[in-house]
């Protein structure tokens, strides 16, 4: 057996995909599904639309690669999203609550009035007080959103779900890449902590077991309407993934990866740092030899999305691609910033009621100023990060390897290495969450021997080398963190 499955599970789509250990092409296939926006600040999915495009994917492509050839599945998620299901039935309570979502910003607002909070929080999770993660959403879901307080009631994040769809209802797992992303879970100990399931009202019972990221979890059940006895043996979140995808597989190493929002991750090797101004500390990936890496990223909240709101909210364009054409119009934007903090400002900010922001827009601001602003905060905003990042662990970053959507974009990656001042390295193939799945089931089941393995897979596409005058990138970013300032506490807390 030779191919690994990956199935991608992403904020608009889903992504299966098979991994050879040889030079074939390509096999994969993608399915969306549909944003839901209920209320201002709310972002909501249907869970099980979501396995319906996990399980359409998935057998298109086993049935494509042959299933005797397939060695094992690999699971790459949107991490904090929220989901909670009825164990007896399968059925979810409601929608799944997604890691943009800001509807419990008042209520981490009320818990870091104390500082004893703050610190808690900081020093087991690794994570700072805010609706993106996880345990704040479960808590809403159980006091106002009805799911009830019960035996029979599961939650988990989007790989829990999948996982427990795959596996027939037998396996309730995540893993700590995941767990991790929760607030409730001590990064050190690597287990949940009764003492913030205590704080969230979250049951500890209604949580899944936490299992290697590289590891035999379970096998495929024809219940659910896939191919039956197929090994499911990697989990990690998709930033995480990505990290390992990208073969970033060593202490010093970083990425980035432009999608719907951009995650800077750092290697930082197998001992977990203290809390730093700015930044979260979170598990890279554990192996099933019981090894554990640990990585310090910074979350931006929207970048893909920013592209997004241009085509669908604007209409300025008619397809994603056009944003670099439409941006290279221009030589430079004219003096206009947008800060897309559409559901507020994530590192090194951390602000929940922050909200876009456009400045600088005169009488002779056109579309393609505008799609140049959106291009140039994506660089900007990996920069606020990456030097908060710096300043965290003071170990200077030699080169980024970057990976998504927007990566295709020169201008882009230009931009980004004029910014940091260091050289941009786009590899070959840049699905590298779906790569980093495959490699850790793949790891697990032999079909990659060890790390160096892993490693020898990543390939140079192309290297942008930063401008000998940095004044111009740095004058650019002065006025940048101007408009993010009036950007900040927009929204007044309820």
């Amino acid at each position: 057996m030779t191919a690994v499955v990956a199935i991608d599970a992403g904020t608009t789509g889903i992504r299966s995909r098979a991994v050879f250990d040889d030079e074939r092409p390509i096999v994969a296939a993608y399915r969306e599904f549909t944003q839901h926006f209920p209320r201002p600040g709310w972002v909501e999915h249907d869970p099980a639309e979501i396995w319906e495009a996990v399980r359409a994917t998935l057998n298109e492509v086993v049935d494509a690669v042959g299933a005797d050839e397939v060695a094992a599945i690999g699971i790459t998620n949107q991490r904090e999203t929220a989901v909670a299901w009825d164990r007896s039935t399968g059925k979810s309570y409601g929608n799944a609550i997604v890691w943009q979502d800001r509807r419990t910003a008042g209520r981490c607002t009320e818990l870091a009035s104390s500082q004893d909070v703050v610190d808690l929080v900081r020093q087991r999770t690794g994570l700072v007080l805010d609706p993106y993660f996880s345990g704040t959403k479960w808590e809403w879901m159980l006091r106002e959103g009805g799911v009830p307080n019960g035996d029979d009631v599961a939650f988990g994040t989007v790989d829990s779900w999948v996982i427990w769809n795959l596996t027939g209802g037998e396996v309730h797992a995540t893993d700590a890449t995941n767990a991790s992303r929760t607030m409730l879970f001590d990064i050190r100990r690597l287990a949940w902590d009764d003492e913030l399931c205590e704080l969230l009202h979250v049951p500890r019972a209604t949580l899944p077991s936490v299992v290697a990221s590289s590891g035999r979890i379970g096998v495929t059940s024809g219940r659910c309407g896939v191919r039956e006895g197929i090994a499911v043996s990697g989990i990690a979140g998709d930033q995480q993934a990505a990290l390992f995808g990208q073969a970033c597989v060593r202490p010093g190493m970083a990425k980035n990866t432009y999608g719907t929002g951009s995650f800077v991750l750092l290697n930082v090797g197998s001992s977990c740092p203290e809390p730093t101004e700015g930044m979260l500390t979170t598990v890279a990936w554990t192996l099933a030899d019981g090894t554990v890496t640990y990585a310090l990223e910074g979350a931006i909240f929207s970048t893909g999305s920013a592209v997004q709101w241009l085509r669908d909210g604007l209409g300025v364009i008619a397809a994603a691609a056009d944003t670099g054409p439409l941006a290279g119009v221009v030589d430079d934007s004219a003096g206009v910033f947008l800060v897309p903090a559409f559901t507020g400002l994530g590192s090194p900010w951390w602000d929940p009621y922050a909200r876009g922001t456009v400045v600088g827009i005169t009488r002779g601001t056109t579309s393609a100023h505008l799609a140049r602003a959106v291009v140039e905060a994506m660089s900007f905003q990996t920069r606020d990060a990456v030097e908060a990042m710096v300043r965290a662990s003071g170990t200077p970053l030699r080169e980024l390897r970057v990976d998504g959507g927007a990566a295709v974009m020169d201008l882009l990656l230009q931009q980004q290495a004029d910014q940091l001042g260091v050289t941009v390295l786009r590899p070959v193939d840049q699905e590298t969450t779906a790569l980093g799945a495959a490699y850790l089931a793949g790891l697990a089941e032999g079909v990659w021997p060890d790390l160096d393995a892993v490693g020898a897979q990543w390939r140079l596409d192309r290297a942008f080398e930063p401008a000998v005058d940095r004044g111009p990138a740095d004058a650019g970013h002065a006025t940048w963190l101007r408009a993010v300032e009036r950007s900040r506490g927009w929204v007044k807390p309820d």
